[in-house]
């Protein structure tokens, strides 16, 4: 799997772009704030529909601009696919594959798969478990079309029973309604901790092994998924919480609390690890994610390096080029550092400067 092309108009700081990547090592390198992570960004949305630093669609469109389009051309399997993304600023996208209008974004996860890895990822672990659930939704959905439409429904419910709680504060004659909304609730939630669960299993054998390799065999990492609650207890969880949920005006149990450990022999790093072993189980997780990806997929994702390799150390940055060397790997950076240019292999050079990008 690869991307051949993109194409932008009126996208962030890009009137007009197009450009072509090789199927190897693709740096894009310039000073900060020039338009680097803007291309990766692109890229990112044609294959989620979603920006990875969670933006609205409006903010995408350049200023004073009513839309901007997206056009990426990607190889998967010897046959083509043209996605184009027609972002909107006051209403929602249009989306096409192959010029052919799709009406849920669902029909589009699977095509491009993307591994996407920033320098806030490197604090995965030190940071709360709404970052960490993201990790796991962001990659779910891009492999798992029934997990993507679970979660929809989930998220969907789990608005409307919070507004009916808020509502209860002046109508409390509602509450009667409440168990429809426990137990659609349930039936999404339970599916979601089931996928999760067996996600981060898998995950979490690769992990193990891959952090027991960069730690020079010193440690071993244990995943482990933590949910808010048991499969097996969601409604009687939801009924012990409803007066306290009644209280607060919001939902305290469910998917949307749960979160992932991860120890190195019995310590919980998130709270007593090193940043050194932080950072460290970071790169291995996202290095896991590649792996299960291409075994799940039977092919490679494509992966995103926004500025990481300076944030790692000598022999960090030495692991994670050897482990890509077999993927298509679109890197910025602010300069072809010398450790670039003696180690790994480069393919094709791009300078990125006020929005215009020159092939080197």
């Amino acid at each position: 799997m690869l991307i051949k092309s993109i194409e932008l108009k009126n996208f962030r700081n890009y009137e007009d772009l197009r450009i072509e990547f090789t199927e190897g090592t693709n740096i894009l390198f310039g000073d900060n704030a020039q338009g680097k992570t803007n291309v990766l960004e692109a890229a990112y949305v044609s294959g989620t529909t979603k920006s990875h630093k969670g933006s609205k669609d409006k903010e995408m469109i350049q200023f004073e601009k009513e839309e901007s389009h997206i056009r990426t051309l990607v190889e998967k399997n010897d046959q083509e696919y043209q996605i184009d993304i027609h972002l909107k600023k006051n209403r929602s996208k249009g989306i096409a594959v192959n010029k052919i209008p799709i009406k849920k974004a669902a029909s589009l996860f699977g095509i491009l798969n993307i591994v996407f890895f920033s320098p806030e990822d490197l604090n995965i672990i030190k940071n709360g478990p709404s970052m960490r659930r993201r990790f796991l939704d962001l990659e779910l959905c891009q492999l798992d079309k029934i997990y993507l439409s679970d979660l929809t429904n989930y998220n969907k419910i789990l608005n409307q029973r919070n507004k009916l709680l808020k509502d209860l504060v002046f109508r409390r004659e509602l509450a009667d309604t409440l168990s429809v909304w426990d137990m659609q609730l349930s039936e999404y939630g339970k599916r979601i901790i089931s996928r999760r669960s067996s996600f981060v299993e898998e995950l979490g054998e690769i992990v193990w092994n891959i952090h027991k390799s960069i730690s020079g065999n010193r440690e071993e990492l244990r995943l482990s998924y933590e949910p808010a609650i048991a499969f097996d207890q969601f409604e009687s969880a939801l009924a012990a919480a409803r007066e306290k949920d009644m209280k607060y005006c919001q939902t305290s149990v469910g998917p949307h609390r749960d979160d992932l450990l991860f120890q190195i022999g019995d310590a919980d790093i998130r709270k007593y690890g090193s940043q050194g072993q932080q950072r460290t189980s970071a790169l291995s997780l996202k290095l896991s994610e590649i792996k299960l990806v291409k075994k799940m997929i039977h092919d490679t994702p494509v992966l995103l390096l926004d500025d990481v390799l300076s944030e790692l150390d000598s022999s960090r940055q030495n692991y994670l080029l050897a482990s890509i060397h077999d993927i298509q790997t679109i890197i910025t950076c602010t300069g072809l550092d010398e450790f670039v240019k003696n180690r790994f292999q480069i393919d094709r050079v791009f300078e990125v400067k006020s929005g215009h990008v020159k092939l080197k």
